[in-house]
């Protein structure tokens, strides 16, 4: 009997600089998401939204080139107790962003479980600055720097830090000057889209799930601007030349074959820049496959 999945919605946009990505959740849910998995066979709780200030307390932003940092940090704790309730609850947590900035609080808490927990991030970017090196200032491209313990309170949350050798990046093909350099110093294992298109989606996926044979748990953050604007229009930051259709629905359809996945972060849809609310449903199709769609 499959565990049951818990949905929570996290519509914040305060991670970054352009308005309407809070609204992702709804747009994801508004295309089916929960009755589309419940006819695979799930059993489907949406647990509503994580409590998202009204309005962003400036006064109490104790970072600098780090905007909104105590406000995300709010929200961030909300997401960490969230996920912590799915794993005393031993349900499967699926977070609708929102930016991906949510995932500092979702990721801490997820790498508390008991026994090894491994984290596959599917991004166009790395989100491996600090308040130090980023060039715009925003939290949202510095999720994996801070649950790594590389940035100072009030972004960090929980005790426990993730591992270089337990997240793998895959579909990075955006990075800033000094957050490259210390990309390459930090012993992760990137697959960029040169990777993938020289080695093929499937051989990445083997390595990849090879590479977290002796993980516990997964926890997938996906992030929709992984996809090439031409098939999904709607997200924050999008960027060319990234995954096609096929390429990100193998890394779902592998992820499901391995029986690990205890998480997900969909983040990043943006209905204000979408057509037609295709990134949503693009988003669903893509969760369907994590969760066990199949072709034949």
């Amino acid at each position: 009997m499959p565990k049951p999945i818990a949905i929570h919605g996290i519509p914040m946009d305060i991670g970054q600089m352009r308005r309407g990505v809070d609204m992702g959740a709804s747009a994801i849910r508004y295309a089916g998401l929960q009755s589309r998995l419940t006819n695979l066979g799930w059993h489907v709780t949406d647990m509503g939204n994580i409590r998202i200030p009204d309005t962003v307390d400036h006064t109490h932003d104790e970072l600098s080139n780090a905007h909104n940092s105590a406000a995300v940090a709010a929200i961030a704790h909300h997401a960490y107790t969230a996920m912590q309730q799915t794993i005393t609850n031993q349900q499967i947590a699926l977070f609708l962003g929102g930016d991906h900035s949510c995932a500092i609080g979702t990721l801490a808490a997820s790498i508390t479980r008991p026994g090894r927990t491994g984290v596959v991030w599917v991004d166009a970017h790395a989100d491996f600055n600090t308040p130090t090196t980023s060039p715009s200032g925003s939290v949202h491209g510095m999720v994996v720097s801070t649950v790594m313990g590389m940035c100072p309170p009030p972004l960090r949350i929980g005790t426990s830090t993730l591992n270089a050798d337990q997240i793998i990046m895959i579909a990075i093909r955006d990075l800033d000057r000094d957050e490259r350099i210390a990309l390459r110093q930090s012993g992760i294992t990137v697959y960029t889209m040169r990777d993938i298109d020289e080695h093929g989606m499937a051989t990445i996926m083997r390595r990849t799930l090879h590479q977290l044979e002796d993980v516990e748990s997964i926890h997938v953050s996906f992030d929709m601007d992984s996809l090439d604007p031409s098939v999904a229009p709607g997200v924050g930051t999008p960027v060319s030349g990234g995954l096609s259709i096929r390429e990100a629905h193998l890394i779902m359809e592998f992820l499901h074959d391995s029986q690990k996945v205890a998480a997900l972060d969909l983040v990043e849809v943006n209905p204000i820049l979408d057509q037609f609310n295709r990134t949503a449903e693009l988003a669903v199709d893509l969760t369907c496959s994590l969760f066990g769609q199949r072709i034949l």
